[in-house]
Order: C-alpha cells, then sequence, then structure tokens
C-alpha cells in the first residue's frame, strides 16, 4: 500500500465505493497522566491511549476491497462484519485493508493509538507551571486517522459520536454537547454529517467560562447557543471571556443576518490549547485556537483585532466549510477563502475593528502577493494530488488572494447578489459537499454575471497583475487623458478584468493635507484601459489605481505621484489609501525597484505620524526586512544604527503608555545595535531606568532581553534568572529561544542538533530554538550550516511528521547566506533530488527564489548608492 500519502485518485474512488452512516468513537484518555512506559519515546514504547472504533457504511459494490485509514503503534483486534481479521495482515501502520465488502458493513477497530507531541493527532502539553496535563486533537488536514480508525477524506460525510473516558478532575469537550459523565466516562450527543478532520476532542483540568446566545427566528421561534470559552487554568487570570463572548455575538448576529440559515451546530465552545501550529480550526461546535491568543500582558488594539479576525473566520466556517464542506482539497478555497473574507467583512461591520479593511489591504494581502509571485504560485482553485499537497496550500493564495478576489467579486457582481447566492448554496448543499461548479451556477442565478468567464480568469489562473497610471496634460495643468495599464509576468501572462478606483489627490497649500479631490470606478480590461471620467480634472500630486482597494493588484505610481509620497506620505489623510501607497512601496522594494534604503529612509520618515498600530506594526517588520534582506550588505549597518536610533527617537516621543510607545519599544528592543542601546534595555530590565508611561511587564521583559542574549550580553545564568520569573509555558519557549540566540559555535550546535537530530523537543520548542538559531546578526556563525541542512533535509522529511518537517525546511534554510554560492547549492541540491516528494521540493523552491529575490534587491540598493557617491 502506498502509506500515509492519500492520493485524490484514490479518495475519489472510495468516494465512489463507499457511504458511511455513522461512527461511534471510544477513546481511553487515562493514560495520559502518570508516569510514562519505560523508554517512552523510542520507536513503539510511545505514551498511547486506547481508541475504539465502530464505523457502520455501505459499498456500492459488494465483494470488493476498500482501505480504512489509522495511523496507530498498534492494533489490538478488527473485525469487519463480525469477522475477525489479522491486524499482523491487513494494517500496514497506516492503513487497514478491507476485503470482500457486503452492501451493510460494520468496522470495530480497537487500537493504541499514540499521543503527540507535534500538535498533530491528540497533542499532550504537560504545563511546567503546575505539572497539569492538557489534551487536544488537530487534524486538518488528514490527522483524525492518529485518532481514531476512519475513512480519511472530506467527501466521506457522517455522523460521530464520542465517548471519552478521562482521569478524575477532567472535563471533556467534543463536537455535540455532553449527555454526562459517569466514573469519568463522558458522552455526547450525535453530530450532524460532517467530515473527519473537524472532529474534535478537548479534555483536561482547562478553565471554563460559559454564555449564552439568544435570537428571535422569523418563525417566531428562539434561536439558543450556549457558548463557552476556555483555556489553561495558568492562564485563567489573564482570560478576558467577556471580550470574546461580546465579539462572539457580534459575529453570530452578522452571519445570521446575512446567511438567512441558523447556525446548525447546537453549542458553541472555544478553547484556547498550548503548542498549537496554527491560529485556529473550526471544528464545529468545538473552535480550537493557539493560546497565544489570550495576552499575559499589554498588547495593542491590533492583536485584539487580529484575534478578532480569527474568532470570525473560524465562525464564518461553521457555515463555508463545516455545513457545506469541499469534496476534495482542490477546491480548499471553497472555505478558506470565504472564510478569510466573510470574517474580514464581519470584522469591519459588526466589531468596534470598523477599520479592519485597512488591515486587510496592509497585512493579509501581503502575504497574498509574496505568494503569488513564488514558482509554486497556484490558481485558488488549485490542483491537488495528495494529502502533502494539501498540507502546503494552506497558503496566502488559498487564504488571502482568494479573500481579495471575492471583494473583487462584490465589486463586479454586487454585495446583494453575492450573498443571496451564499445563502442559495448554503440551502442547496447543508452538510453536503461541493466543487468549483456549485458555488459558480448560483452565484451566476444571482447576479446574471458570467461566472464562468470570470473563474478562468481569477479562480483558475495564477499570478498577480500590477496597475500602473499614465496621465498627459494640457498646457493649463488639466488632465488630458489618464490610462491604465496592466501588466503581467512572463510566467503567468493572464491580463484579467479588474473593477477599480482611480483616485486623485492633492495638496491645497504648501502646509496642506493630501486629501482625494476626484475619483472614477472602471473596469480595467486588457492591456489599457482610459478613465474618460476623468479627463478635465486638474492636475493631482498623486494619483491611485485600485483606491479604495477594490481588485487584487500590485499598484504601481507614475513618477510624479511617486515623488509626492516620497516627500508627503504622512500628509495623506485617508488611513486606507496611506495603507495602499504604503504596501505598493513595499512592493517596489521587494521587487527590485526601489533600493531598500530609500524604503527604510520613508519609514524612519514618515512611520512617526503613522496612526493605525496594524500599519506601525507592519511597517516596522518591512523596515526590518528591507535591511536584512534587501539592502546591500556594505550598508547593513549603518541602515541597522539609523533603524535603532529612529526607533529611540519616537519611543521618547511616544505618548506615555500608548499603545504607540509599546510598539517602538519592541522596535527598539528588535534593533537595538549599540552600547548605549543594550545599557538602557538592561537599565529598564533592573528597573534602573525608566521612559515614562511604559510598563515593563513579563512579556517586555523577554522582548528585552533576546537582543542581549543574541549580543552575548545575557548568558545562560541570566537566563535562568528570568525563567525564574516567568516559570510558566510561555516563559519556556522564551527560554529556549534566548538560549539559541546566545552566539556561540557550541551553542549553536546545540541547537541544531536539538532539533534536527532529535524528536525530543515539542512543536512549540522547535519553533522556538529556530527561531533562536537563525539570526541575521549571527551570519559568520551559522555559515556551516548551509552545507548541513542540504544533507539533512531528505532525512527530516522521511523521519519526521510533515508539520515538523515543514518547520525544519523552512525555518533552517540558509537565507541568512545570502550569496550566489548558496543558490548554487540550492539548485544541486534541487537537480540531483528531482525525485524528491513534491512538497519537499516546493518548500527549498519557495526559499530559493526568496534568496534570489532578496540578491536581485541588493543589487538595486547597491546600484543606488554607487549613483549617490
Amino acid at each position: 500500500m502506498p502509506g500515509e500519502n492519500l492520493s485524490r485518485d484514490e479518495a475519489r474512488d472510495r468516494a465512489e465505493l463507499l457511504s458511511v452512516d455513522r461512527y461511534e468513537v471510544a477513546l481511553d484518555l487515562r493514560s495520559a497522566v502518570g508516569e510514562a512506559p519505560d523508554g517512552a519515546g523510542a520507536p513503539g514504547t510511545e505514551r498511547t491511549f486506547r481508541s475504539v472504533t465502530t464505523i457502520h457504511f455501505r459499498s456500492a459494490r459488494p465483494g470488493v476491497a476498500t482501505f480504512a485509514d489509522l495511523v496507530a503503534p498498534s492494533v489490538t483486534s478488527l473485525t469487519l462484519n463480525g469477522r475477525a481479521l489479522d491486524p499482523s495482515v491487513v494494517f500496514d501502520g497506516s492503513r487497514i485493508a478491507l476485503f470482500g465488502l457486503a452492501e451493510e458493513n460494520v468496522l470495530v477497530v480497537d487500537a493504541q493509538c499514540a499521543y503527540s507531541r507535534t500538535g498533530e493527532g491528540m497533542h499532550r502539553f504537560v504545563d511546567p507551571e503546575d505539572g497539569e496535563v492538557y489534551l487536544y486533537t488537530q487534524y486538518e488536514p488528514a490527522d483524525a486517522r492518529r485518532v481514531f480508525a476512519n475513512f480519511e477524506q472530506p467527501d466521506l460525510k457522517a455522523p460521530f459520536s464520542f465517548e471519552v473516558t478521562a482521569p478524575e478532575g477532567w472535563t471533556v469537550w467534543s463536537n455535540g454537547e455532553s449527555t454526562g459523565s459517569t466514573d469519568g466516562v463522558w458522552t455526547f450527543a450525535e453530530t450532524r454529517p460532517i467530515s473527519t478532520y473537524i472532529t474534535a476532542v478537548v479534555a483536561g483540568p482547562y478553565h471554563h467560562v460559559s454564555d449564552v446566545y439568544r435570537r428571535a427566528l422569523p418563525d417566531g421561534s428562539t434561536l439558543e447557543i450556549p457558548l463557552g470559552a476556555l483555556c489553561r487554568k495558568g492562564l485563567a487570570r489573564h482570560f478576558d471571556a467577556d471580550d470574546i463572548f461580546l465579539v462572539t455575538k457580534q459575529g453570530l448576529d452578522f452571519f445570521h443576518d446575512n446567511f438567512d440559515y441558523p447556525y446548525p451546530f447546537g453549542k458553541y465552545d472555544q478553547a484556547f490549547v498550548p503548542e498549537y501550529n496554527i491560529g485556529a480550526m473550526e471544528n464545529p461546535g468545538c473552535v480550537t485556537f493557539r493560546e497565544e491568543y489570550v495576552f499575559r500582558g499589554k498588547v495593542t488594539q491590533a492583536a485584539y483585532e487580529r484575534r478578532t479576525s480569527v474568532i470570525l473566520h473560524e465562525m464564518a466556517h461553521m457555515w463555508f466549510g463545516d455545513l457545506v464542506t469541499m469534496r476534495w482539497w482542490d477546491d480548499l478555497w471553497l472555505k478558506e477563502s470565504f472564510a478569510d473574507f466573510m470574517g474580514a467583512l464581519a470584522l469591519a461591520e459588526a466589531t468596534r475593528f470598523t477599520n479592519a479593511w485597512v488591515t486587510f489591504a496592509n497585512n493579509r494581502k501581503a502575504w497574498a502577493y509574496r505568494a503569488d509571485q513564488l514558482p509554486s504560485t497556484h490558481p485558488i482553485t488549485a490542483d491537488i494530488r495528495d494529502l502533502e499537497d494539501a498540507k502546503l496550500n494552506f497558503d496566502g493564495i488559498t487564504y488571502a488572494k482568494g479573500a481579495s478576489v471575492l471583494k473583487q467579486l462584490v465589486a463586479y457582481a454586487g454585495r446583494e447578489a453575492f450573498l443571496e447566492g451564499a445563502r442559495r448554496y448554503f440551502k442547496r448543499h447543508a452538510y453536503g459537499n461541493t466543487r468549483l461548479g456549485d458555488l459558480l451556477s448560483v452565484l451566476e442565478e444571482t447576479s446574471g454575471r458570467d461566472m464562468v468567464s470570470w473563474s478562468r480568469s481569477w479562480l483558475e489562473t495564477a499570478g498577480v497583475n500590477s496597475l500602473t497610471p499614465v496621465v498627459t496634460y494640457d498646457a493649463a495643468g488639466r488632465v488630458t487623458e489618464l490610462a491604465v495599464l496592466q501588466e503581467a509576468t512572463e510566467s503567468h501572462p493572464e491580463l484579467r478584468p479588474h473593477r477599480v478606483a482611480v483616485g486623485l489627490y492633492r495638496r491645497e497649500s504648501v502646509d496642506a493635507e493630501l486629501v482625494r479631490y476626484a475619483r472614477a470606478e472602471v473596469d480595467v480590461d486588457g492591456a489599457r484601459t482610459v478613465v474618460t471620467e476623468l479627463a478635465g480634472a486638474e492636475r493631482p500630486d498623486l494619483i491611485l489605481v485600485n483606491d479604495d482597494d477594490l481588485t487584487y493588484c500590485k499598484i504601481r505610481f507614475d513618477e510624479g505621484s511617486l515623488e509626492t509620497l516620497r516627500e508627503h506620505l504622512g500628509e495623506l489623510t485617508d488611513p486606507l489609501a496611506r495603507a495602499l501607497c504604503w504596501s505598493a512601496l513595499w512592493n517596489l522594494t521587494r521587487d527590485g525597484l526601489m533600493p531598500a534604503r530609500d524604503f527604510i529612509a520613508l519609514v524612519l520618515r514618515f512611520a512617526g505620524r503613522e496612526s493605525d498600530i496594524g500599519v506601525l506594526q507592519r511597517l516596522h517588520a518591512w523596515a526590518q526586512g528591507a535591511l536584512i534582506h534587501y539592502a546591500a550588505p556594505p550598508w547593513r549597518e549603518e541602515g541597522a544604527r539609523a533603524l535603532a536610533e529612529g526607533a529611540l527617537r519616537e519611543l521618547r516621543l511616544a505618548g506615555p503608555g500608548s499603545q504607540h510607545q509599546l510598539t517602538w519599544a519592541r522596535f527598539f528592543a528588535s534593533t537595538a545595535t549599540s552600547d548605549a542601546d543594550f545599557q538602557l534595555l538592561r537599565s529598564l530590565l533592573g528597573n534602573t531606568a525608566k521612559i515614562d508611561g511604559l510598563d515593563v511587564d513579563q512579556e517586555l521583559r523577554w522582548s528585552f532581553l533576546r537582543p542581549l542574549a543574541a549580543h552575548g550580553l545575557a548568558d545562560e545564568s541570566v537566563i535562568a534568572a528570568e525563567l525564574a520569573r516567568d516559570d510558566t509555558a510561555s516563559g519556556k519557549r522564551h527560554q529556549v529561544r534566548c538560549l539559541a540566540a546566545r552566539p556561540s559555535e557550541e551553542v549553536k550546535a546545540t541547537a541544531w542538533a536539538d532539533v534536527v537530530e532529535s524528536d525530543a523537543l515539542s512543536n512549540a520548542l522547535v519553533e522556538a530554538t529556530i527561531a533562536g538559531f537563525a539570526l541575521p546578526g549571527q551570519r559568520e556563525l551559522t555559515a556551516p550550516y548551509a552545507r548541513k541542512y542540504f544533507e539533512m533535509i531528505e532525512r527530516v522529511w522521511a523521519e519526521r511528521s510533515i508539520q515538523i518537517g515543514m518547520d525544519l525546511v523552512e525555518g533552517l534554510y540558509p537565507s541568512l547566506q545570502d550569496r550566489e554560492e548558496t543558490l548554487r547549492e540550492t539548485d544541486a541540491w534541487l537537480t540531483a533530488h528531482a525525485d524528491a516528494p513534491p512538497a519537499l521540493r516546493r518548500l527549498v523552491l519557495e526559499a530559493r527564489d526568496d534568496l534570489a529575490r532578496a540578491l536581485a534587491a541588493q543589487a538595486c540598493d547597491a546600484t543606488a548608492a554607487m549613483a549617490s557617491t
């Protein structure tokens, strides 16, 4: 049998053969506590739990064979239709061969499944603060088979009944409402038909808060949804459940107002869990989130906005993804793009975060633009051959580009037509599975637009277009013609229809703000489109194509507009327009069209005037990225000094106690370079210096300690003392990162061995170690690991879980060895490993492309330096 990596063809064949009536799953999790078995951690000696699964299913062709999925150390017994099967014959570690199917079948699998430390399957976490054990499941795309036997593909939906035996004093949650617990045995109501990957179990001594949502329905009845929110006991004092319930209720109101389909899954629990690999997971009735969304210290409004965005994204999935599910991972976008768009729409219209589209333009779309220019770019509706492909396609295209395209669709087809299409889609396909055509058909019904052509341009082709204004003026300074030029790359030459707004901005006087005085919407189609409505307008200082961010494109500027931004970007009053300009300037920098030092100069000049805290945080990240990757190496020291000086200046100017002050403090710590900088950080940690209004809480202390450790100014004893102040799960992650950041050959060798040669660390500590290992100020220290990287990646990909494999292949790529030699080494590996797993090759190709882009941008920056001398 091919093993764990289920192919699309196998899934299609199995779906044609089988239909599943129901699952009954019994898990005994009492083994989660107490002493581990002797030698636990070695192959075959994992800490395990008993999993008994009964599957009732039918076969369209009696007598044929198929297989069930199970990834487990061992199987105790198997029966098919009352007939015992020999596990040593039919179970290969990932699949159970099933021969001689009847028309109606019952499969019973009694297995020993392994607890996970990688965030995949049944993850087990021991809290270092109090020794308590916490469990939760995470499956997408196909890790439910690590917890119970099943048919692991999204289009074999079925109702599920869970029974969980738990240690004394624990509480257990699942998708269905609890029907009671007796002697530690918890039972749950049967679910509606759902896919395996969105089933869930959360168990442990979690802190739990409850509430209820009520809504009057059109038929006069009242919809009542029990709400729950939970986190580890150690985080309870930081848990702001009231705010979580507030935005949850706002979201439920918004989606009920717009979807006309009552929430279909009974209760709505939201669990904030430790060592979570992703942001959240839309398990119906039991949504899981990374516990970093429980804030241990002071954070900015951008952090609350991000958490609310994730809550609403997952809530949108209750309809897009859970109620109606894609047939196979090719159409993953059918849930993720819609959840991303509808989450942003709800965020802007139903919560206090009314500037959500600014964040979307500046943050989410930056993710999409990067992904869409990689060699691995793909259409929104992708070609997913197998589960490894699926795992890698949870990317900026599937999420952010897809959401951007849906925003463009709303501008193209009309909001009400779009929402009415969604309503019909839910009613027509409830509890079923769909493909692209199912959605297009309802949207064509409601909008009257040609969705097939629109889909061909936007969903079935890859790449991002650039839109550039070209303008001529008459002798009086009025616009004679303003045209929009559309360009595409050679590798992805598709020109698409864009519904865009073109805004004209000017300053009325020398000291005036930069404001919009004219705007026109136009359908850009083809290489050149004239905006006739703007002919005769007075000469602008700035022409902004894609004003209001209606479409998905890279914005370019004419020379006059670019010069205006260099001098007056901070005077642009509209926050969305300003965010769009910053995003466009960043794209110019990444594309090697603007020198990195020029972009950094713009940040230093204008970021202090940025009112939107999320945009400011993004500018800080971009400025550091420009310095690390895109600036010419000889200028890095000067650029680093300029960033640190600018950060400290703005920190001292920021309002005491403000979120801007906190943001500049973090940025200053991350850019600190001089002895004076480090002395200030030491003094702030030692409470011998103060900045008025700045509360140096525990999270900020770790932010200040990291650069000290990285520069050899905080040794192991200092880091240990900080851990003693913060002996928590979060503190442990910070400590591991600081330890790996210290600038010594021995430290780097230990960090490398801890993640590459051993699998003892949990997923969270692997991530922390990698973050400390690869630092831009330590290029010489980590140079020897470039060769070691190419020697180890195929081995770790084969031996480790796909999540840990991805972490290692992406996180340890020698991107900081930014020279042509590294490109040649990468090309040599790709040539010699043409038959390596496609998902592994994709990660290496993406890393290579980022490095090649960095070298091109460095050349642009070096040329600018030469021109200025």
